[in-house]
């Protein structure tokens, strides 16, 4: 696998919020937090662009909301930021699913900078990367999902289907890599591959 120079490591809301495993239920990959702070370590090491998301919801039960402790980085990715070689880092706010509808305009700053690479991490595996790889291969990044530095929670849809979080995120894996929108790997492919 080959990783661009300028290949940028996109962080999806890994925030404090979901911790609450009260709101959000079962979990899969409890080694995805270790897995997300070595792909930044790698980033900011090799001097990388980095963009850290975060989701700042508007729906008044979420733990995600702004002004709750929920909505702030975890402690990891917050000791990490600014830390970049460079300073080739950005902060992405958004009330949506996907990074591309945040502020400031990724896309736009993504192509201002040559960036053709995306590599993306964070949670949920299903939800916010999962539609960030989509629209980030609609716009024709190449775009590498790092799948053991996301995770999901167990889910339930129609007709009293419920899955687990790790059905979900295998079959959020299966869509992404299988309908062409991104390559899924794993976090060591990446971090070699980043040396």
């Amino acid at each position: 696998m080959d990783i661009a120079e300028n290949a940028a490591l996109v962080v999806v809301d890994v925030q404090q919020g979901f911790e609450d495993a009260g709101f959000w239920g079962p979990r899969n990959n409890p080694g995805a937090d270790d897995n997300i702070a070595s792909l930044i370590d790698a980033w900011q090491s090799t001097g990388r662009p980095v963009v850290f998301v975060r989701h700042d919801s508007v729906s008044p039960e979420s733990p995600l909301r702004p002004g709750q402790a929920g909505n702030d980085f975890k402690d990891y990715v917050e000791r990490r930021r600014g830390r970049t070689a460079g300073g080739a880092e950005l902060l992405v706010t958004k009330t949506v699913n996907s990074a591309f509808y945040g502020t400031p305009d990724l896309d736009a700053w993504l192509r201002a900078a040559g960036v053709r690479q995306l590599v993306l991490a964070g949670i949920q595996t299903n939800m916010c990367v999962e539609t960030t790889a989509r629209m980030g291969g609609n716009l024709g990044y190449d775009v590498v999902v790092a799948y053991d530095a996301t995770y999901t929670f167990d889910l339930e849809g129609p007709f009293g289907w419920r899955r687990s979080a790790e059905e979900v995120a295998q079959a959020s894996a299966v869509s992404l890599h299988g309908g062409g929108f991104a390559r899924v790997v794993t976090t060591k492919e990446v971090v070699d591959a980043a040396r």
